[in-house]
């Protein structure tokens, strides 16, 4: 790559090597392995990892649930630790009264997302040119505004189905005056573009920092032994995050809900 600076006497010309850059640039814009079915093309990377993500969050239901006993103990006190925490989320958000309502679904929104995103922390299988084959699924922005939009929807079904169309219209949208309608009409599609894109934004920041890391200790022989522990460190923390953006979508999915379903907010 070449700069050039000119003044009114003189002109000077900079060069220097942008292959590192390039490299790590590249890394950033990796492909996904795609199929199509009926002349409509699907990313075949996001939806294999979402069906492995559903998978994980399964077996670990099915095998914590089995052979439950009045004291618990072992993987039994793991899965009823993960329900007693988000149970508490429901009531810091709604009221007891609601918990099981909605424990379930908060849940398997909690794990599920907990697991997309440290999926992408274990590994990285990329082939040919940079096409990934294992990513971690809440790392593309189109399967977390996804979720965002599902949840944002799911909290007005609910707010119909308990106080019919026109009681959720008023409270939802025109209250505690008529003419905040358009702000709270606003302020949906604010929620989606919020709840999807935090999510999004520490997932895959995560996931870059973890390759330019590992590119770091490929590229410079030197900087291996330096390399492996800053890895080993920052996947801890990308964990420690990954926990914390799934509470965080939880808690917010949660407070969405409170608004709708309550009478007075």
């Amino acid at each position: 790559m070449m700069v050039v600076l000119e003044s009114e006497n003189r002109s000077y010309k900079i060069s220097f090597s942008t292959n590192l850059l390039e490299r790590e640039v590249k890394g950033m814009h990796e492909q996904s392995w795609t199929f199509s079915i009926l002349g409509i093309h699907f990313d075949g990377t996001v939806c294999s990892m979402i069906a492995l993500t559903c998978v994980i969050v399964f077996l670990f239901i099915f095998l914590c649930s089995r052979n439950m006993k009045l004291r618990p103990k072992g993987k039994q006190n793991v899965l009823e630790y993960v329900i007693d925490f988000v149970n508490n989320i429901i009531k810091d958000n709604l009221s007891e009264k609601e918990v099981p309502t909605f424990s379930l679904f908060a849940s398997v929104l909690f794990l599920f997302i907990l697991v997309a995103n440290v999926l992408g922390l274990a590994t990285k299988i990329t082939i040919g040119e940079d096409v990934s084959f294992w990513k971690s699924p809440t790392a593309d922005p189109t399967i977390t505004l996804t979720l965002a939009f599902i949840m944002i929807l799911l909290t007005s079904y609910v707010s119909v189905k308990r106080f019919g169309f026109k009681k959720y219209v008023r409270l939802s949208y025109m209250s505690p005056m008529p003419g905040l309608l358009p702000i709270k009409i606003l302020e949906e599609f604010t929620n989606v573009l919020t709840l999807g894109l935090r999510l999004y934004g520490n997932i895959f920041a995560g996931e870059v920092l973890l390759t330019l890391i590992a590119q770091f200790g490929l590229l410079n022989g030197a900087m291996f032994p330096i390399a492996i522990p800053i890895e080993m460190i920052w996947q801890a923390f990308s964990i420690f995050i990954g926990a914390i953006q799934a509470f965080i979508f939880v808690t917010l999915t949660m407070v969405y809900m409170s608004h709708k379903i309550s009478e007075e907010h």
